[in-house]
This record gives structure tokens, sequence and C-alpha cells, in this order.
């Protein structure tokens, strides 16, 4: 076979990741590109999808010439979920696209819920706050011009496809994540959407994620660098696509992912009915397979929150050094003991979707004494984020039995949390080769299945091996149980005042 090089990209929520590889998965060429996020207010997040294209425009350029144009095979995309971006009748945005973070449609996805009965009969799936069809409602209700202008929606990734062929469309993956998709049957609700008074017209064409999505147009390769006519594939949502990327397809494997927010997921060999709706349950990158996924809302940034905010002494220490900061935190860490001495840290800075669907929830820190250290508080947050994880797999346990976890992100570049995971999740913890590469690398997965590089992603997962192997440590159980035992009634003994400080605007 000829050397076919595959590109892929990722619109993340800091930045987009392109890369460049090859038919064996080796990275040729990696570029990360920043933008700025806007939060106009308090629990709104929104960013200009300008922004993002000119951003992949800048990656493209500085990878692209690091490798053999001529041998260029296919790009697919990975996106951060269920970001409104809203195009009118020209094609082009309304206004600044609403994030997955953003909390401001709690009001519409309480009316959408009552108005509907029973959500999950529709999409097996609540309408979160975090969602793409609450944004659409709250257009509707709270910029109504803004809502007459539009002629169609598409998610983050999917802009840039569109920027890339002049195509519109979904995969099914990211459609899974706008509320309105009946993930059973793979296709859109139009019940749901008649329900909701919406017209059936806005709503992308949905396809499968190695399906072929158009081609490169003359205009987007002047500006990228992709030869026209390049074929373009339609990629998926980054919360399913970053796990695919992992290897992680089939049951039995939990992929966990400590990026800015957490993410737990599984992938089904078939559909399942989402008891109380407490998890998310999408359509799999690979045609036939589901996806069961809890993300709590804040993870890895609650890390970094603490290490802008409470940490300035190991900022200081690290450029005076030119050591990495989360090095030194780690290393501060590691100076207290499973369990933190007795802290706990809740993690809910953004509010919380798994296990508890609150925009209400605020973050914590509890069992303050004169006896705390800042060791304590550091190790406190490492473990707040992993016991709101074990809180998302114990609820996936029922669907197959766990066996070991893939863990990805930032916080798996520590061998201090990856053996908290390990201790607190009582599994093994593997990283597997190419996870720093997130979503961008299931993209070049899904891109190489489209070009006939692999028959299926399955088998495209065969190119991802372990790096490192983590083992529970049996003496920390009990310690760590103790903490998970009294986090775990946290959130119920604090839901009343988070609402009332929600009712008095904090």
């Amino acid at each position: 076979m000829a050397r076919k090089i595959l590109i892929g990209l990722d619109v993340g929520t800091s930045g987009a990741k392109c890369i460049a590889a090859d038919g064996e998965g080796r990275v040729l060429a990696s570029s990360t590109q920043e933008y700025p996020l806007y939060t106009p207010r308090p629990g709104w997040a929104e960013q200009n999808p300008e922004d993002w294209f000119e951003a992949c425009v800048r990656g493209l350029n500085e990878i692209l010439p690091k490798v053999d144009k001529s041998a260029l095979a296919g790009v697919s995309f990975s996106g951060q979920m269920h970001g409104l971006v809203a195009l009118d009748a020209r094609g082009e945005v309304i206004r600044p696209a609403i994030l997955w973070c953003d909390q401001r449609t709690e009001r519409q996805c309480e009316w959408i819920a009552a108005r509907a009965g029973n959500l999950l009969e529709y999409t097996n799936n609540r309408m979160l706050t975090g969602y793409t069809g609450g944004k659409i409602l709250w257009l509707r209700d709270e910029e109504p011009e803004n809502f007459e202008r539009m002629r169609a929606f598409v998610c983050p990734k999917d802009y840039i496809r569109y920027r890339l062929t002049g195509e519109l469309g979904i995969d099914v993956s990211d459609a899974s994540g706008t509320g309105f998709f009946d993930t059973r049957n793979r296709r859109w609700s139009d019940a749901l959407i008649e329900i909701a008074g919406l017209d059936r017209s806005i709503f992308p064409e949905a396809h499968e994620s190695t399906e072929l999505a158009g081609q490169v147009t003359r205009e987007a390769a002047a500006r990228t660098g992709l030869p026209e006519g390049l074929n373009v594939y339609f990629g998926g949502g980054d919360a399913v696509i970053q796990t695919t990327g992992a290897g992680l397809v089939r049951p039995g494997i939990l992929g966990v992912v400590i990026g800015t927010a957490g993410n737990v997921s599984m992938g089904l060999d078939a559909f399942h009915a989402n008891p109380n709706g407490d998890l998310q349950m999408f359509c799999n990158n690979e045609p036939g397979l589901w996806h069961s996924l809890g993300c709590p809302l804040t993870s890895g940034g609650a890390y970094r929150w603490y290490r802008d905010e409470l940490c300035q002494h190991s900022v200081a220490a690290a450029k005076a050094s030119g050591r990495n900061v989360y090095d030194l935190m780690g290393e501060e860490a590691a100076q207290s003991r499973p369990g933190a001495n007795g802290v706990i840290f809740t993690p809910y800075l953004t509010g919380e979707r798994c296990p508890y669907p609150d925009p209400n929830a605020r973050g914590a820190f509890y069992g303050l004494s004169l006896n705390t250290a800042r060791a304590d508080l550091t190790r406190a947050v490492m473990e707040g984020v992993t016991y709101s994880l074990k809180q998302v797999i114990d609820l996936m346990a029922g669907f197959a039995k766990c066996e070991k976890v893939y863990t990805s992100g930032g916080g798996s570049a520590s061998p201090l949390w990856r053996q908290i995971q390990a201790d607190v999740f009582d599994l093994p913890v593997y990283t597997m080769s190419a996870a720093s590469e997130g979503g961008a690398y299931g993209a070049i997965m899904v891109a190489g299945v489209g070009v006939g590089v692999w028959k299926n992603l399955s088998e495209a997962a065969s190119i991802v091996h372990v790096e490192t192997e983590t083992l529970p440590n049996r003496e920390n159980r009990k310690a760590y149980m103790d903490s998970f035992e009294i986090y775990s009634k946290l959130y119920p003994a604090l839901k009343p005042v988070y609402d009332l400080s929600a009712s008095k605007g904090y």
C-alpha cells in the first residue's frame, strides 16, 4: 500500500490541535494554537468561531511543511461538544458560539423536560444545561431577532469542517449531545423537535463519523495549505472520539480523561437504556456501537484554578528552577497521606453535570483544621477530582464488568495522580501511546478508516499500545474509602445551601 498521511484537527476549549500521522499511527507533526474564552456574565461561556478557524489555519500552516503533502489522504475532526454555532441564510455566524460549559439554559431545559414528559423515551438522555438543545431554546426566548435569522446550527468542529468543504452536517456522536437526537435509531427525534416547536430544517443532516463529508475547496486550500479536493470525513465529539483515540471502543475498558472537564467512558456493543438519565448515552464513532459516558464539569480545570489562585509559590519556584509547576505541586501533594489528613475537596467550580446535574453546585474544601497543611490542600484537590470520577464509574459498572482504566488528559502525566486513580478505582490504570494527542488522534483513526487504511475503528485501535501501568496499592484502600464515604455525603448535605446561594446571585 502506498504511504498515506492523515490529518486530525481537534477544536478544543483552550485551543486547536492539528496533527499529522502516517498509516501506522506515528505522529509526524503537531501544533497547538490557543484562543480566548469569553465570560460576559457569571455562568456564561462563549467563543468566536472565527478564532477557531484562524487557529486551525495557523496550525495547518505549521505542520504541513513538515510532511509529504503528496501523500495526504484525508482529514477528520474532534471538537468540544454541545456548542451552538448559529448560522444565517448565507452560512455566516450570527453571534458568538455558546459553549458546553455555559450554564444559562436551566429554565429552557426545565421547560422542555416538563413539556415532553419523559425525555428518555425520545433521546435516552436528559436535556442537560450544557447541551445544544437548551441553547437553541434560549436563543428563541432571549434573542428572538438572532433566532429568526438562524437557518442552521452546527457544533464547533462541524463549523471548521464547513469552512473547509462548504458542506453542512454533523456526526452521530456530536448530534447525541444536542438533546434532540434519537440515539437508539441514530437519527434526529422528529417527535421531540415538534414538541419543542422548532423548525426541523435548522437541524443539520446526521452521518456516521467515518463517512465522507466532502472535499477541501479551492478557497480553503489557499488558506490552509491542504490540497484542493482532499477527502474530509465527519469525525466526532471530543468526549467520544478522544477515547476512540486511546484505543477504547468495546466494553470492559474504562476511559478516564482528566482534562479541563472530566470524562469517564466505556464503549457498548449494543444500545442500552439509561436508567434515570444518570449517564450520557451517545452513538459511538463506529457504526453499530454506542458509548456510555459521564462528564464531571471541572476536573483538571479545578487543579489549574488551584495552581493559579493558591499556588503562586509553586509557579514562582518553577520559573526560577526551570521545572514544571505541576511536578512541584505533585511533590508537595506526596508529602500528605492518602485521604489528605481529612481534607476533602468538592470540584464543582462551574456547577456539575454528572453524577449531579446541578448548575448551582459549588466547590468547597471540607475538613480544614489548625493541623491542615498546604500539601493536604493540594492532595485533596487531586483526590476530590478522582472521587467525582469514581462516582461515574460506579454508575457505569451496571453495563459491563470494569476490568481496567485507560487514563489520559493532563492528570495522567502525574505518577501520583495515576496512583490515586488506581487506588480509588481499585483497578489497574494504564496510559496509552498518543493519548497526549487527545481527540486529534481519534480523528486520525476516523480518517484512516475513511480512506481504507483500517477496515474499522476496532482494527485501528490495534495501533495503540501501553506506555505505563499503575496497579492499586491495597494498603491505601481503607483511607480512600473512608474519605470517599464522606465525600459522597457532601453534595446531598450542601444542596440546600447551593440553591440558597443561587437565589441570592452567588
